[in-house]
């Protein structure tokens, strides 16, 4: 399927191009004010309308994507399916919590105010309660995992979104003691998530149904491939425009805001991909459970943090460094995947029984 394609020029270099968005906003915000003054006027229940537009942008072609009816054969497999949603769900969140929190408010403790640290912490949960969506498939293609059960995979984490997202996130924020809207966070989710879901579901029937499905995998989705790549550069260009003032004021904040992150990273994917290991799954099917839960649907994060704490807060800020760690991060752990495949040898031949009818 057209989505197994290795990591494209933009995809590779991503972390180069949002250091580049970071001093294209700041300029726009040091030397052209008129430009976030006007784009912060354009808003409605809180949620910025030129961002909403920029979010749907990229989040409409991966929901295009995504076969939910791949979800019928959880059962051909139900081990895999354990391991990513416990990971995902029952433990990631939380762990990203006790770490962000960790480093937050102990270990930088005198090096980030108290009200930056807590909203840090508010965008470390939003990326830490958010599963990948998209990327995901790029890292199965990179570790030859098995097309077919990571699309199911992502399947059942992005019908999970829908019914979690919102528990957890406000659950997490209010042991952390920080006031969120419940409306605001409510509506991001059908802004962001459902809206997309439902037009993507709807377009994919469509499209297969009068054109067919290799059309639509080689022709009609790759139309969209551009959507993703502008909404996401424009979108941090208009948040580092906000957030120029905070990040000449402390630079080191973004050091600071990867550290727990990447460590949540690698702890997660071990989690995944350890359990996966004990439980005798095959490569094909640990490796992408591994790159799941490991990395975030910060499309969804970034929305979010900006809808409840704003363009110039500190939770905006947090969900943008996962941006950039992000791609280095995983392609580390794509190379550990691979060198490690040798010792899943053994189990291989248990994996080939799982084809999406």
């Amino acid at each position: 399927m057209s989505n197994n394609k290795g990591i494209g020029f933009f995809e590779k270099y991503l972390s180069i191009w949002v250091a580049l968005c970071i001093i294209v906003g700041i300029v726009i915000g040091q030397w052209i004010p008129a430009i976030p003054e006007t784009l912060g006027r354009w808003e409605y229940a809180n949620v910025s309308i030129p961002i909403a537009v920029l979010i749907w942008l990229m989040i409409f072609p991966m929901m295009l994507k995504v076969d939910f009816k791949s979800v019928k054969n959880v059962a051909k497999q139900p081990k895999g399916i354990v391991v990513t949603c416990v990971t995902n769900w029952i433990i990631k969140p939380f762990t990203m919590f006790g770490i962000a929190g960790f480093f937050f408010f102990v270990v930088f403790k005198y090096l980030i105010p108290l009200n930056l640290a807590d909203e840090y912490l508010a965008g470390a949960v939003l990326l830490g309660a958010a599963p990948c969506t998209a990327m995901v498939f790029v890292w199965s293609h990179l570790t030859k995992g098995n097309p077919a059960y990571t699309l199911v995979q992502v399947a059942v984490n992005d019908l999970i979104i829908l019914i979690a997202y919102v528990p957890i996130v406000g659950f997490l924020l209010g042991i952390g003691g920080i006031q969120i809207p419940w409306l605001t966070l409510i509506l991001s989710v059908v802004l962001f998530v459902v809206i997309p879901l439902l037009a993507g579901i709807l377009t994919r029937l469509t499209i297969i149904k009068n054109r067919g499905i290799d059309y639509f995998n080689n022709v009609f989705i790759n139309k969209f491939n551009s959507w993703t790549t502008i909404g996401l550069l424009l979108t941090l260009i208009i948040l580092f425009s906000f957030q120029g003032k905070t990040i000449l004021e402390n630079p080191l904040h973004i050091v600071l805001i990867a550290v727990p992150l990447i460590l949540q990273t690698v702890l997660i994917f071990f989690l995944a991909y350890g359990w996966a290991k004990a439980w005798r799954l095959p490569h094909e099917i640990a490796a992408p459970a591994g790159m799941i839960g490991a990395s975030n649907f910060f499309e969804l994060a970034v929305a979010v943090a900006i809808s409840l704490f704003g363009l110039e807060s500190g939770a905006a800020l947090a969900t943008v460094v996962g941006v950039l760690v992000e791609v280095p991060v995983m392609l580390s752990l794509v190379r550990i995947a691979n060198k490690t495949r040798t010792y899943f040898k053994v189990m291989e031949l248990t994996g080939r029984e799982f084809l999406v009818e």
